[in-house]
């Protein structure tokens, strides 16, 4: 897909803005481009039902009569199938603050930009756009099966793990991987996540999965040491398992009944469920650690942590989630913000993993802050396991 295929709509009070935006798109070969002076503007063309469906919008967040903010509430509560991003020249903060606000109103957001801005800027941020394995999160896409039919999935064996490849900064090698959860439809192809994890989370059948996920890593994970590749392999874990106190322990069984050391598997906790104060979650997690197992917090940043929450376990990674790291190379708050994150994670002797990296700007950026680890699309997307080990055999050092 190229940009002369897409619709775009600039929503932009002040028509010389409005006009650089437009000129901006043409240039990187965009051919459909209508545009509107307001919010209210904006929804006539979108609702026009002769008119070409629009594919993204490129919008400013203060205007007359309708602001970004209420246009963007209005696409979310319609349900508009389109891309957004925010433009504005009120200050990186608060463009922060309205995409995650975007965010919680289920709109795909592209990014934020800062004015003025540079077509290359908007170039990324198209090109994200345009992959063709770009994944958006959709509160809808669960609403497509029953869970029985996940269940049934599960049951017949459909679901496979991808692997995310994980880079170490200092030697550009690869040291590890994600395990993935996709769901292999037999008529639907491959389903994200977002389309069967509600579901089990919602219903408590999650373990069915997670253990189907796991036994299939810890093979994987088998399969890389006998072919002399020492890789760690990342599981997530869900904040509804654990509160089963037997867990630990069915963790470790499987893993050991595999051959492998404890010590190769990275547990994933989010960070809200890392922050519990649950006892049956702090006792599983606690076991898991003395049986070996890296303890990871994913998604760090999202929850409400501190330091001294941040010490009650021993967890040795600190995963940065990817909506500090997408755009920090223009926003000066998120830069600082993951610095110190860095720095702090350093001096409580925890390695940490950069997620969400897409760019080389943003390689360099935390490569030079100390960041250990990236993971994200600059390396390579989530892929199933013979494709993994294709994508191994032919890599070069990333340095």
């Amino acid at each position: 897909m190229n940009a002369n295929e897409l619709s775009f709509l600039v929503v932009e009070d002040d028509a010389f803005q409005r006009r650089i935006v437009v000129n901006m798109l043409r240039s990187l070969g965009a051919t459909s481009i209508g545009d509107a002076g307001n919010g209210m503007q904006a929804f006539a063309i979108l609702r026009e039902p002769s008119g070409k469906p629009v594919d993204i919008v490129v919008c400013d967040l203060n205007m007359p009569e309708m602001d970004g903010l209420e246009f963007l509430r209005h696409l979310g509560q319609e349900h508009y199938n389109v891309a957004i991003i925010l433009m504005s020249a009120l200050g990186s903060k608060l463009l922060i603050s309205a995409g995650k606000m975007a965010k919680m109103y289920g709109i795909k957001l592209l990014g934020v930009i800062d004015k003025p801005f540079m077509p290359e800027q908007l170039k990324q941020m198209l090109t994200k756009f345009m992959r063709a394995d770009y994944n958006w999160p959709q509160a809808s896409s669960a609403e497509r099966f029953t869970l029985e039919e996940v269940l049934q999935g599960i049951r017949a064996n459909q679901f496979e793990p991808f692997f995310q490849p994980k880079v170490e900064f200092k030697t550009g090698q690869i040291v590890g991987a994600e395990a993935l959860a996709r769901w292999i439809h037999p008529e639907q192809g491959v389903i994200s996540p977002y389309g069967f994890i509600p579901l089990l989370e919602q219903s408590g059948e999650i373990d069915k999965l997670t253990f189907l996920i796991l036994e299939k890593s810890v093979a994987a994970c088998r399969s890389f040491h006998d072919r002399g590749c020492i890789f760690s392999i990342s599981i997530n874990l869900s904040p509804n398992s654990l509160d089963d106190t037997t867990l630990a322990d069915k963790i470790t069984q499987v893993v050991r009944n595999a051959g492998i050391d404890p010590r190769y598997i990275i547990l994933e906790i989010t960070e809200s469920a890392a922050m519990t104060d649950v006892a049956h979650a702090l006792e599983n997690l606690v076991r898991l650690g003395m049986n070996g197992f890296i303890l990871s917090i994913d998604d760090y940043g999202t929850g409400y942590s501190s330091m001294q929450q941040l010490t009650r376990i021993a967890f040795s990674e600190l995963k940065i989630d990817q909506s500090f790291v997408k755009d920090f190379a223009d926003n000066e708050a998120l830069r600082i913000m993951v610095k110190s994150s860095i720095d702090m994670a350093h001096e409580l002797q925890i390695k940490i993993v950069a997620e969400g990296v897409e760019t080389q700007q943003e390689w360099d950026l935390l490569k030079n802050m100390g960041c250990d680890m990236a993971q994200g699309y600059l390396i390579a997307k989530p892929m199933n396991l013979i494709s993994f080990v294709e994508f191994c055999m032919g890599y070069r050092l990333r340095m």
